[in-house]
């Protein structure tokens, strides 16, 4: 009687709180040819219906905020087995006219030509590059700015490339993936005497003809060995 009557005040006392609608929101980034992408679609109803939003939905009762996030992206984009990082909570009371929405964020980067960007247009998705986006609804464009902040954040920290880069790359074209991260340029000659001396690379014995005279090595990432970690590749705030 005594543990009826304590759960029986608990349900009043929850009673007593507002309830919210929770969601969440994947920014997902690709690269492709030397360019950052970001995956958008038409929003698919009111408020602010027809305009570009990225991948949401609300949370459902029998799922987590990860599982919501893999539903949400599978049935605005046909795209799964995509590795998603929490990357933050948008709670501001008004963020959406429609109601009061609480928001945890996803981010992603994955390379485009590996899945099927065919399926996203499909599904009404389209990759947008970075420096080129359409207006945004609600605080999407702020959503955007702190996940991109989030890869810069990895980026600075590890090098990374291992999924986003053939097998085989040259220092160039590694080069080209962090500028586009960074949407900024970088010294080669500083850039290439940092990343090799993480100690994460392996040169190989091919050339790359195609981007100078004498030809550019090729190389690979070696196994990943835990602990490997040296100063940051890029210096950030």
């Amino acid at each position: 009687m005594e543990q009826e009557n304590a759960i029986l005040m608990l349900t009043e006392s929850y009673k007593q709180h507002p309830k919210h609608y929770v969601a969440v929101d994947c920014s997902i980034f690709g690269y492709e040819d030397g360019e950052l992408k970001l995956l958008l679609y038409p929003r698919g109803f009111e408020p602010s219906l027809g305009k570009w939003s990225l991948m949401g939905g609300f949370v459902q009762e029998n799922e987590s905020m990860e599982e919501a996030a893999r539903r949400v992206l599978l049935q605005t984009t046909g795209l799964k087995d995509i590795f998603l990082e929490q990357a933050a909570a948008f709670s501001k009371p008004d963020r959406d006219p429609g109601a009061r929405v609480i928001s945890m964020t996803f981010v992603a980067l994955i390379r485009i030509d590996i899945h099927d960007k065919d399926l996203a247009r499909e599904n009404g998705a389209h990759w947008w590059p970075v420096t080129k986006l359409p207006s945004l609804v609600f605080d999407h464009e702020a959503i955007v700015a702190t996940g991109l902040e989030l890869l810069q954040q990895k980026a600075s920290i590890d090098l990374i490339g291992n999924e986003l880069l053939p097998e085989m790359f040259t220092l160039m074209q590694l080069r080209n993936l962090y500028e586009a991260i960074f949407q900024k340029s970088f010294d080669p000659g500083n850039f290439r005497k940092k990343v090799l001396s993480i100690g994460s690379l392996e040169r190989l014995n091919q050339k790359n003809t195609t981007e100078s005279k004498k030809g550019a090595y090729y190389y690979r990432f070696k196994k990943y060995e835990p602990g490997q970690r040296s100063e940051r590749i890029v210096k950030f705030p």
